[in-house]
């Protein structure tokens, strides 16, 4: 990994820490409480590649559970992509506690499907959060369509689902098919320090929304 690219990464995992906490303003206090009750919180990282995202997601909602030592955060993450799940896991797998941060932290990476989710009992049911960072929804809308589905099946009843996007139509177009599929969205924003990419259009978690299941 290149200087450049390196710092490039972390500066867009600094932003993307931001988005999270702004699209779940409003709704951070209800998700404390839930989460304050739980002795281990359960992220699930779909078409999570090497999950740079890792300690971010974790972070994230260690923060909003309440950092404490005996506090649990678990994320699992699941591609189709072997190679990239290779680099997951040795970055990450195993962990049990992160330099400096209370509490546990716990990581494991499967290679599979993200739309036949039902067909990996490895990975358990009823997620606090599932997360799927950059959906691509243009690259077979059916496909994906399957993969939103799984995704909110695998919520728990108060369970959050948060998408980010590259392009401003593919975005509200997945925020359309999340709905039909029976997801309620609570919020979605904007990312105004989005970093551009040379597609015209596509830039870094671009738009961040954040859903429930609709009861």
């Amino acid at each position: 990994m290149s200087d450049r690219f390196k710092a490039e990464t972390e500066e867009d995992l600094r932003r993307l820490r931001k988005m999270l906490r702004k699209v779940t303003s409003g709704d951070d206090e209800t998700v404390r409480r839930r989460l304050a009750q739980k002795d281990e919180a359960r992220i699930l990282d779909l078409a999570c590649g090497d999950c740079r995202e890792a300690e971010v997601l974790t972070d994230f909602i260690a923060d909003l559970k309440g950092e404490r030592d005996e506090s649990v955060v678990k994320l699992t993450g699941i591609d189709v992509r072997a190679r990239e799940i290779a680099d997951a896991n040795l970055r990450f797998s195993g962990k049990k506690g992160l330099p400096g941060k209370p509490g546990r932290r716990e990581f494991d990476f499967f290679t599979g499907d993200a739309s036949k989710l039902d067909g990996h009992e490895e990975l358990g049911e009823e997620f606090d959060l599932v997360f799927m960072r950059h959906q691509n929804y243009w690259n077979g809308a059916k496909t994906w369509e399957e993969i939103y589905d799984q995704a909110l099946n695998k919520l728990d009843d108060e369970g959050r689902l948060i998408i980010t996007s590259y392009f401003d139509k593919e975005h509200q177009l997945a925020l359309e098919a999340i709905q039909r599929l029976g997801g309620e969205l609570i919020k979605t924003e904007f990312n105004p320090e989005t970093r551009e990419l040379q597609t015209e259009g596509k830039s870094v978690d671009r738009h961040v929304a954040i859903f429930k299941r609709k009861k």
